[in-house]
């Protein structure tokens, strides 16, 4: 039998749409299929860091052996005027390897929530007292019990007094199925609703072939009350070694084919779109005028465009590819700029980031092409669209391996033509782990003048480097 005869196989029913051709090369290659957010995906509710951040927030995944081998919060202070740019102002670890994923802050942006697909304990952390040194001051440790048995918190959202979860499993066979989870903003659960699936629609409208129930992403559109999910896979893919995955038939029939479209205001389904090829990230348009999303699809390279169907519904289609599907490049994170005119998509395989014109969102353009490193996932955009940041990791099992694995933070600004470094922080050098994803954070939100506090940090290391000579 051939090899792409074996893979078809594998994939079979869930990926039936896609090309059996693209997705074998990606597993030859050793591609992970991705996970993975943004300045620019925030909440509409929450307010906005419109100048220069300060830090940036990055959501770290600890390993055996380097440093102390915890998952952390690493502070970067990225302000130029700061004596120290580009270095670490302060770390947090939260006690043993959780497999750290994303995090969000609440709409007052006085506390960030990051969780943990493994563990799924949700870690909260006051970034408000002092921005430059964040303090975990709660951690929730009975999500799974208390939401009637969801697995892996992956996107917190942050809604007024609200924070709700996406998520990607569950603890009955921790597959795909699974729900949005819903806490006040002091931790205290609230209620959990089950994605739409074929044998439960809960009262939505299943437009196409599949209703998976499963879950990823997270926006909302509150001038148009809708809420919109995408999907991946369940616990017992992403925490699978990715090779052995590869050879696990009935794994790779587990990855998600949908979206789903939900009133925002009573969190009912209403409509399961159909969405090939694993969508991640949702990106909606910030301009009031601009009532459309966008999604990338990383089992078919495809920027996939979610839209009004002028009969009261919605629509999703695919308008572009991202680099050519044949070499497989694998996009696993995208930002969209805040005038809607750009998006930057991240592609695993070739380690770049590609801007795309999207004035025109039926007809999104390449605008620009540059390699990052070796492996990159994430992208952050600044709300001024002038800086991108970037880092590295997947997943622990799923990462590259030897010299391919790197892992950083990188920031480049970008004026309108030319990408171009600021600074690189070698995670691996600093024994800090995995560089996962990146939050922003600045003394302006909380109305301190950042001028009282760039070099704050170097006086005190002069002053403790004195106190130790003497």
């Amino acid at each position: 039998m051939k090899i792409t005869e074996v893979i078809r196989e594998k994939v079979k029913p869930a990926l039936r749409f896609i090309s059996p051709v693209l997705f074998s090369t990606a597993l030859l290659m050793g591609g992970p299929v991705a996970v993975q957010a943004d300045e620019t995906c925030m909440s509409p509710y929450m307010a906005k860091i419109t100048g220069q951040e300060d830090f940036v927030y990055v959501w770290t995944l600890g390993i055996e052996g380097m440093g102390d081998g915890q998952d952390k919060l690493v502070t970067v202070s990225v302000n130029p005027d700061a004596d120290d740019f580009g270095k670490v102002r302060s770390t947090v670890s939260v006690g043993g390897r959780n497999e750290a994923h994303h995090s969000g802050f609440t709409d007052d942006r006085k506390y960030l929530w990051a969780g943990s697909l493994d563990t799924s304990k949700i870690f909260i952390f006051d970034v408000h007292t002092d921005p430059a040194k964040p303090k975990l001051v709660k951690t929730i440790d009975d999500f799974v019990e208390k939401s009637g048995g969801v697995v892996g918190p992956h996107t917190p959202y942050a809604l007024p007094g609200r924070m709700i979860w996406t998520a990607l499993s569950n603890n009955q066979d921790h597959g795909g199925r699974t729900a949005l989870v819903e806490y006040t903003n002091d931790g205290e659960y609230i209620d959990t609703y089950w994605i739409p699936t074929d044998d439960n629609l809960q009262g939505a409208e299943k437009t196409g072939q599949y209703a998976d129930g499963y879950g990823y992403d997270i926006q909302v559109m509150p001038r148009r009350n809708m809420m919109l999910t995408s999907s991946f896979t369940g616990w017992s893919n992403y925490m699978m070694d990715f090779g052995k995955m590869l050879k696990d038939k009935e794994a790779m029939k587990r990855f998600g084919n949908t979206m789903v479209i939900w009133d925002l205001h009573t969190r009912q389904p209403k409509q399961v779109l159909d969405v090939a090829g694993a969508p991640l990230e949702v990106r909606c348009a910030w301009d009031p005028n601009h009532n459309y999303c966008f999604s990338i699809t990383a089992l078919t390279s495809e920027i996939v465009l979610i839209e009004e169907d002028g009969k009261g519904g919605w629509k999703a289609e695919p308008v572009a590819t991202v680099g050519n599907p044949a070499d497989v490049p694998l996009p696993v994170d995208f930002s969209i700029s805040s005038d809607d005119k750009m998006i930057w998509v991240n592609t695993f395989m070739d380690g770049k980031t590609r801007g795309y014109d999207i004035t025109d969102p039926h007809h999104p353009k390449l605008a620009h092409e540059q390699y990052i490193g070796k492996q990159i996932n994430m992208v952050s955009s600044s709300w001024d669209n002038s800086r991108l940041y970037y880092t590295t990791s997947l997943l622990a099992n799923w990462d590259h391996k030897g010299e391919k694995d790197v892992q950083f933070l990188k920031l480049y600004s970008w004026d309108g033509k030319e990408m171009k470094e600021q600074f690189s922080l070698d995670f691996y050098k600093e024994k800090l782990g995995r560089a996962h994803q990146m939050r922003f954070g600045a003394y302006s939100l909380y109305g301190m003048d950042a001028k009282d506090h760039l070099h704050e940090h170097a006086q005190a290391a002069s002053e403790n480097a004195q106190v130790a000579a003497k």
